[in-house]
């Protein structure tokens, strides 16, 4: 048994935000019905080689039925629309506007299915001025304040190699399908969760907002650092790998400076509380980078772990696959394909007693065709022929 065993989401839209978060909701048993186009979701050929199907799509489309349906013509249309009768949960992340111009608005769907819960992730959200633009993640990130507080004073903003607006939005996703599937079950009612990359991404900023409504100035970039905490910060090791080490709390400091055989740091007026090591940092970071700089990195981490002190190493990709905790917990497993098992990461979060699992990675595109429109809507071979040659499904 999985926690959303029994729930059916029916998932429109393309690439990240919104298929990564019917990836979660599928790896907990949620049925989710992937609509797709002719050509397949442009994640499908993300960082993959020629004639090949990427990994990033095997892992996004784990578990997921890949029904294509062209949602550009009207008879594609209204199969979506009775398969959204047929669901818990609409999924989608088009532009605002688009579902309302295809005759889906949710209104209408809520009309003649009030229990429907649709979940509509968009760059600004389904209001406000700036709602019809396109709302990538990078934008996102930059106009909602993430990128001016990555990199180092004075230079260029920078970004992580990875989609972080989207992946957050999708989170941002799925609590507020779980919200109002709890609601839904309590009064039979549905509702519209709107989920916008910007406001996601302001659920990560912790306090900047606020700090610069109350200051009037704003927190910017701090290198490898962090704002108004120390010390908290990355050092180079003798045998040249980079270790992070946090002694950020005042008893915690205490353990470090014994670690360091600098017992008389602790109680020292610079590096006292907080404050005092906030304005003595520089030189707190020289004394733990020096000592840091004598040692390997082993050397490094058996000694501050010893301590209770936390400490980490900066990994790589590579590196991640072989430590042996990650691997123990199973960073990374093998699911089915029409290819042969391919690697998927795990997917969060772990349950005692109704754990997640992938049964099948990301599907051949229309794998599910058939067996859905048989299934859901009665649609016999004679009328799915009739469909596919006429370019509605495939």
């Amino acid at each position: 048994m999985r926690a959303l065993d029994g729930v059916r989401v029916l998932e429109l839209g393309q690439l990240v935000a919104g298929p990564f978060a019917g990836a979660i909701l599928a790896e907990h048993g949620a049925e989710v019905i992937k609509l797709e186009p002719p050509e397949g979701d442009a994640l499908r050929t993300w960082r993959a080689a020629p004639g090949e199907t990427s990994l990033w799509w095997r892992s996004t489309g784990r578990n997921k039925r890949s029904v294509v349906v062209d949602l550009r013509r009207p008879e594609g249309r209204a199969l979506a629309i009775q398969l959204a009768g047929k669901s818990d949960v609409l999924l989608e992340n088009f532009r605002p506007g688009t579902l309302e111009g295809w005759g889906m608005a949710p209104q209408d769907l809520l009309r003649e299915h009030p229990a429907l819960v649709i979940a509509r992730v968009s760059g600004w959200g389904q209001t406000g001025p700036r709602a019809h633009e396109p709302g990538f993640a990078s934008v996102a990130e930059a106009e909602a304040g993430l990128r001016h507080l990555m990199g180092f004073p004075g230079g260029p903003p920078v970004r992580a190699n990875l989609s972080l607006g989207d992946s957050v939005a999708a989170l941002n996703a799925v609590i507020g399908v779980l919200l109002a599937l709890r609601h839904r079950d309590a009064t039979g009612q549905g509702q519209v969760v709107d989920v916008a990359l910007t406001e996601a991404i302001f659920t990560v900023l912790d306090a900047t907002l606020a700090e610069a409504a109350a200051t009037g100035t704003s927190r910017g970039p701090s290198g490898t650092t962090i704002t108004g905490v120390a010390p908290t910060n990355v050092y180079r090791t003798r045998d040249g790998r980079w270790i992070v080490v946090s002694g950020n709390g005042d008893h915690l400091f205490g353990r470090l400076a014994h670690a360091l055989g600098r017992p008389e740091l602790a109680e020292d007026p610079r590096f006292r509380t907080n404050p005092d090591r906030v304005a003595h940092a520089e030189l707190l970071d020289e004394l733990i980078a020096g000592w840091v700089a004598d040692c390997d990195l082993e050397a490094v981490k058996a000694t501050l772990t010893a301590a209770r002190v936390p400490v980490g190493e900066v990994r790589d990709a590579q590196s991640i696959l072989r430590e042996p905790h990650f691997v123990a917990r199973g960073v990374l497993t093998e699911a089915p394909s029409e290819v042969g098992p391919v690697p998927v990461p795990a997917i969060g979060p772990r349950l005692g007693a109704t754990p997640g699992r992938t049964e099948w990675a990301g599907p051949a595109l229309g794998a599910h065709t058939d067996e859905v429109l048989e299934r859901l809507l009665g649609l016999d071979a004679a009328a799915r022929a009739r469909l596919r040659a006429a370019g509605v499904v495939a």
